[in-house]
């Protein structure tokens, strides 16, 4: 009995040296189940965090950096190839002063480079076939007028049965005939230059007037050639018939040659940009005609875009470039090639996460000067940095050159 009290004695003061112990150490004790599993959570977080190609950065962080960020989304390119050209005047603004009979030039009233009106007065000319053509006019319309009015009384004179049916008849006839050989004198004058307002005037004017014809404007511009000078013959062959040449530079032709490789992808009413070799100039023109057929010598298609040049800034037989848009098919997924960078000999893009950047490797297409195709490796609606993309690489590689010491 006394041996079982001892034992028990024993076991109780054990108990009470145990109790003291972790008394000592800190209660609860911490088991350690719950100490791997606190434990394996602190590694994630850090693994996540510290992960090859990724960059942790706050948002404030981002913006102090100034990476600016955009979504991938799809679209088309801007793709174009260049072509060679000219500047030259707009056929279709260009007016020839010239003069279809014989005659010596009596006064020219413009220079070269001068302004001139459509319809303005530029030259006067003396012309003895001139004179002939006024002269029969005159004549005819008096004869006109005459017959009419002969032709005015006879009518009331066999209505009242005073001349015979048959002389009313001839009458009528000869006042036919006076109208028609006036029209005829009229149409000629008109194809000598006259207006009809000058032709109006004829029987106003001093017999020594005839033989001079003014020369007037057929369009508004700038005298651009004089070709004949005071005294001198036109108008017959050999001669010269054209005495000014105008053009209005409001609008100029781009004059281009296409190679047969892209002369397919070329459309009338396309823009392209315009660009002044040797300078900054650039603007928009377009497309009016695409040439059917090749140049037999340079094997090349012509096609003219027409530019507007209010303000005369660009100049006939200036050499440019133009970027000539080509049709494609639409990208799933584009993005400025500023938000690329090469890391490792690869393309790579930094994607926007919860906590900062992944460097994604992309697998690219097709470009133009500002954009690139996205083929593989980033999804449409997914944030990326564009702006100081530089800023991400570096820190990436000095995240990765510590990594690589440790």
């Amino acid at each position: 009995m006394k041996r079982i009290v001892l034992f028990l004695a024993g076991v109780a003061a054990g108990i009470g040296l145990v109790v003291l112990a972790a008394g000592s150490m800190g209660w609860p004790v911490t088991l350690p189940a719950a100490r791997q599993d606190t434990a394996t959570a602190g590694s994630k977080a850090e693994a996540r965090h510290e992960a090859p190609g990724h960059i942790e950065l706050a948002d404030d962080q981002v913006r102090d950096a100034g990476i600016t960020l955009a979504q991938a989304s799809g679209g088309m390119l801007k793709r174009h190839f260049l072509a060679p050209g000219s500047l030259i005047p707009d056929a279709d603004h260009i007016g020839r002063v010239s003069v279809r009979v014989l005659g010596t030039v009596t006064e020219l009233r413009k220079r070269l480079g001068d302004s001139v009106a459509k319809g303005e007065i530029v030259a006067a000319i003396e012309s003895r076939e001139v004179a002939d053509a006024k002269s029969g006019y005159l004549a005819a319309l008096l004869t006109n007028d005459l017959q009419q009015t002969l032709y005015v009384r006879q009518k009331t004179l066999v209505e009242s049965r005073t001349v015979s049916e048959n002389e009313f008849l001839r009458t009528r006839l000869t006042a036919n005939d006076a109208q028609i050989k006036l029209d005829g004198a009229r149409q000629k004058l008109f194809a000598l230059g006259l207006s009809e307002s000058e032709i109006a005037d004829l029987p106003n004017q001093p017999p020594e007037s005839l033989r001079t014809q003014f020369l007037r404007a057929p369009i508004s511009g700038r005298v651009s050639e004089r070709r004949v000078d005071l005294g001198g013959l036109i108008g017959r062959e050999g001669q010269e018939s054209e005495l000014y040449v105008i053009v209005n530079l409001d609008d100029i032709w781009v004059d281009l040659a296409v190679s047969p490789e892209d002369i397919g992808a070329v459309r009338e009413g396309v823009s392209v940009k315009i660009r002044a070799i040797g300078t900054e100039d650039e603007a928009g023109a377009d497309v009016i005609f695409v040439s059917p057929l090749l140049d037999r010598e340079t094997r090349n298609a012509r096609v003219i875009a027409t530019l507007p040049n209010k303000e005369h800034r660009w100049k006939p037989g200036t050499f440019v470039t133009a970027e000539v848009p080509l049709a494609g098919a639409p990208s799933r997924v584009i993005v400025s090639k500023k938000a690329l960078q090469t890391i490792k000999g690869t393309p790579t893009v930094f994607v926007r996460d919860a906590d900062g950047f992944e460097a994604r490797s992309v697998r690219t297409g097709r470009e133009d000067d500002d954009d690139i195709e996205i083929v593989a490796g980033l999804a449409a609606g997914e944030t990326i940095a564009v702006q100081n993309t530089f800023t991400l690489k570096a820190e990436l590689e000095k995240d990765e050159a510590e990594h690589s010491h440790d």
